[in-house]
């Protein structure tokens, strides 16, 4: 199966503004409709994956996190800790059934996993 990028997030103090400077700049629309209200962001192009915009933790910069798809979360996670990675948030469900985690890696960079539903 591999273990590919599935999606891109920006993380920023003023998410309304990020969304709303990156729409006007390449034409993206900025949809908010879903359970969690996360805006996710159609680029109008078959190409690439796709992303969304979503509050910074209070303090933190503005920073890009990237998801990649895997097929047995604790599995991941556990392989992540022992590698010298961090644990950020555990996975959780989210609303559309999916399994997600914020881990960080030995240099401190935040990255995201993913289970589909």
């Amino acid at each position: 199966m591999g273990r590919p990028v599935v999606q891109w997030q920006m993380l920023s103090s003023n998410p309304d503004q990020m969304a709303a400077f990156y729409g006007a700049l390449f034409g993206w629309s900025v949809d908010q409709n879903n359970p969690m209200g996360y805006r996710q962001i159609d680029t109008g192009s078959g190409r690439g994956i796709g992303g969304g915009i979503w509050p910074a933790p209070p303090g933190a910069k503005s920073f890009v996190q990237l998801f990649v798809e895997v097929e047995d979360m604790a599995a991941t996670v556990e392989s992540a800790v022992k590698l010298g990675g961090k644990v950020l948030f555990p996975p959780q469900s989210l609303p559309g059934g999916e399994e997600m985690a914020v881990l960080q890696d030995p240099d401190g960079m935040s990255f995201g996993v993913v289970k589909p539903a």
